[in-house]
């Protein structure tokens, strides 16, 4: 009868032991998948650019023996969750510019400024030496008129045999010489004598009572007046008609 109970207890033992064996292979069965499943986790994390603290979780949570699909889906949704933050960190904050990139920016827009002021600065002095020639020409054709009022009352004043004599035809002819030479340079009598009276370009001395004429019209020429390009050097003295 002893026999048959120390073969029991060496099957029983076996059996047990077979149990141990069996449940410690499911175990590093298990084992083994928790720790693929956290390996893939931790290569799509890296692959999405974050690997970090929730990766190591990830790992003490497989080798606690957690379960690794709960674990992989809140791995996927903190991976979202980073790559919507970094989209909004893109776009929020501007990339910091390179100094050299800034200096270039800094010199060109100082020269732009210096080329703006220097192209004003050429065109008001080129406006001023205008107006100070204008101003200096008016001032010494202001003073040449004399002496072309002086030669046509000279003119005027002879008569039609004196006209014939070789002196009176040189001074016509230089008196038409000094004024073509002013008509080049921009000067030009004022029309008065049958113009309306225009305070712009006419002084008026007398007034007349004339029907035959219109209202504000120029009856009469005392002095000529003479204008230099678009500006006046000295008004017509004339009569106006009521």
């Amino acid at each position: 009868m002893e026999e048959p109970l120390e073969n029991n207890q060496e099957n029983k033992s076996k059996e047990e032991m077979v149990k141990e064996a069996v449940e410690e292979a499911r175990k590093a069965a298990s084992e083994a998948a928790d720790e693929l499943a956290g390996d893939q986790d931790k290569a799509e994390a890296s692959e999405d650019g974050y690997g970090g603290p929730d990766a190591a979780d990830t790992d003490s949570a497989d080798t606690d023996g957690t379960d690794g699909s709960a674990d992989s889906s809140m791995d996927e949704d903190s991976a979202e969750d980073d790559k919507a933050g970094k989209k909004v960190k893109k776009f929020g904050k501007k990339p910091k510019k390179d100094k050299k990139d800034e200096k270039i920016e800094e010199l060109t827009d100082r020269l732009t400024r210096q080329m703006a002021e220097f192209d004003n600065f050429r065109k008001r002095t080129d406006k001023e030496k205008s107006q100070m020639y204008e101003i200096g020409a008016k001032d010494i054709i202001e003073k040449i008129l004399p002496v072309v009022d002086n030669f046509e009352r000279g003119l005027d004043a002879a008569s039609e045999e004196e006209k014939e004599n070789p002196f009176v035809q040189g001074m016509d002819k230089i008196y038409k010489q000094l004024m073509t030479t002013l008509e080049e340079i921009g000067v030009k009598p004022i029309e008065a004598v049958g113009q309306e009276f225009n305070p712009d370009f006419h002084n008026a001395v007398m007034h007349v009572d004339d029907e035959a004429l219109g209202e504000n019209i120029i009856a009469e020429e005392f002095q000529k007046g003479y204008m230099y390009r678009d500006s006046v050097v000295r008004h017509s003295m004339v009569k106006v008609a009521n």
